[in-house]
C-alpha cells in the first residue's frame, strides 16, 4: 500500500457524504454505542462495490442505463425514507429517554443499505482501485482486495471517529430539546439534498 493509496483514502472518506451525515445524526441521537454499530454498517455497506470492481461487474452501470437507473433510484427512495425518518417522532434524532430503542442490527443494516444503494460508489471503486495497482502485478486480484479491505478498515476508524464526536455532544443536546428540533432540520435537508443530487447524477 502506497502513502498516496493511504492520503487519498482518508481524504474520500473525510468528505461528507451519505454515511458521514448517519453516523453522525446516529451518534448525535443515539449515543457513541449506536454510532459504533451505524460506522460498521456503512462499512458493511462498501463489499459489494469494492467486490464489483475487482470482478468488473461495476462496468454493467457504467454500460448500461437501466441497471444504473433501477439501482439510483432505489438509492434516491431511501435516501428520502431517511430523511423523513430523522424528521418523525421517534427517528434516528428522537433523543427521548422513554422512546422505544432501535436495535443495533437496524442501525447497522440502514448504514448498510445506504452505501448499497448507491451506484455511484462501485463506479467510484472501478475508477479509483485500478490507479493503485500496477499494470504488471501478478497479484493484481489480490491487491486490490487488501487495498479494499484497507479502505473499509480506514472507513470504519473514521467513521466511529465522527460518531464519538457526535455522542459528545449528546447530553448539552438531550439538555435542550429546542437545539435538537433545529438539528433535525439540517440532517433531513442534507439527506434530501442528497437524494435529489443522486437523482440528477449520470453515469
Amino acid at each position: 500500500m502506497s502513502v498516496e493509496f493511504f492520503i487519498t483514502s482518508l481524504i474520500v472518506i473525510l468528505l461528507p457524504g451519505t454515511g458521514v451525515i448517519y453516523t453522525l445524526a446516529i451518534g448525535l441521537g443515539r449515543g457513541f454505542r449506536a454510532s459504533i454499530a451505524a460506522a460498521l454498517g456503512c462499512t458493511l455497506g462498501i463489499v459489494p462495490a469494492a467486490a464489483a470492481s475487482i470482478v468488473g461487474l461495476a462496468a454493467i452501470f457504467h454500460t448500461s442505463a437501466l441497471a444504473f437507473q433501477i439501482v439510483k433510484y432505489l438509492g434516491v427512495a431511501y435516501l428520502l425514507y431517511m430523511a423523513w425518518s430523522i424528521l418523525r417522532d421517534g427517528g434516528a434524532l428522537d433523543v427521548e429517554e422513554d422512546r422505544k430503542p432501535i436495535s443495533t442490527f437496524r442501525t447497522a443494516l440502514n448504514g448498510t443499505l445506504l452505501n448499497i444503494l448507491n451506484p455511484k460508489l462501485s463506479l467510484f471503486f472501478l475508477a479509483f482501485l485500478p490507479q493503485f495497482v500496477a499494470a504488471a502485478d501478478p497479484y493484481a486480484t489480490l491487491t486490490m482486495v487488501l487495498l479494499a479491505a484497507f479502505f473499509m478498515l480506514l472507513t470504519f476508524i473514521v467513521f466511529v471517529g465522527y460518531g464519538g464526536c457526535a455522542a459528545l455532544a449528546r447530553d448539552y443536546v438531550i439538555s435542550s430539546p429546542t437545539i435538537m428540533t433545529w438539528l433535525k432540520r439540517p440532517f433531513a435537508a442534507a439527506f434530501g439534498f442528497l437524494g435529489v443530487k443522486l437523482a440528477l447524477a449520470e453515469r
